[in-house]
């Protein structure tokens, strides 16, 4: 009985948790679907109009493309790096390997906003401000670290057998690399792009720094909205941006069942 009763306690108190973990998030769902002009919930019945307002207005529908094509460039290029850094650190098996590996957790220890007020001095010297090219080196730069963890682990589970057999068979290390390992690590790969995508989808204080009039993503454009007016249409945004992080999260989830089953050693 104690051990039921126990049990019971710690998934209330678990469901308690997750709760108010997700309220904040859940809320916005019928915030924007409210018939009022203002932010709050709705009073005489469901309405698409801040939706509509959403899809028609040329702000949000630039701050949604402009935020898609940063955040999927700078995956891609956080993705290539991260893999290639993290399989040059597997190979050394060394201190050097271990500090290159650390070194490249850096984005993830030192707060955002130091790391956004270095970039912005130094993109001042470059001329990089107000840029695309800034913008995706900068979000590339956050969501490398997580490519670096996701690939690292799977390189733990990988067997060196099967990459030192292709090479006694003849293929080159450009050949192993990319029909054997690559392959085996595969799951890794698309989750540490999968972290990378979201860090850069959901980033708000590099931009803040780095951009200004010609660069506004969705996040910046919620944070402008926020400032200026409550609009609710920013609920209707912001609803976006959690409806794509879910369905990027669970693409990554069915990946990784579907290489689970395919290779469960």
């Amino acid at each position: 009985m104690k051990t039921t009763s126990r049990r019971g306690i710690l998934l209330a108190a678990g469901w308690v948790i997750i709760f108010f973990l997700l309220a904040p998030s859940l809320i916005v769902f019928p915030i924007s679907l409210t018939d009022t002009s203002y932010l709050g919930l709705p009073e005489h019945g469901l309405s698409l109009q801040h939706w509509h307002t959403v899809v028609t207005n040329r702000v949000w529908r630039s701050g949604f493309m402009q935020s898609l094509v940063i955040a999927l460039s700078a995956s891609a290029v956080a993705t290539a790096a991260g893999t290639l850094c993290a399989i040059g650190c597997w190979r050394l098996s060394s201190r050097f390997g271990e500090f290159v590996r650390v070194l490249m957790l850096a984005p993830l220890i030192v707060p955002q906003i130091v790391y956004a007020l270095g970039l912005y001095r130094f993109y001042a010297s470059l001329h990089l401000l107000d840029t695309y090219a800034g913008v995706i080196a900068a979000h590339a730069a956050i969501g490398l670290p997580f490519v670096v963890l996701t690939v690292s682990a799977a390189l733990v589970n990988f067997d060196v057998r099967l990459e030192r057999a292709a090479r006694n068979l003849g293929a080159t290390p450009m050949q192993s690399l990319r029909r054997v390992l690559i392959p085996n690590i595969n799951a890794g790969i698309i989750s540490g792009a999968v972290f990378a995508f979201i860090a850069s989808w959901d980033e708000l204080i590099i931009v803040l720094f780095i951009a200004s009039r010609k660069i506004r993503t969705l996040p910046r454009a919620i944070w402008s909205g926020v400032n200026e007016s409550l609009d609710p249409a920013i609920a209707a945004v912001a609803v976006i941006l959690i409806i794509v992080t879910v369905l990027v999260l669970s693409i990554s989830l069915l990946s990784g069942r579907r290489q689970t089953a395919r290779n469960p050693n």
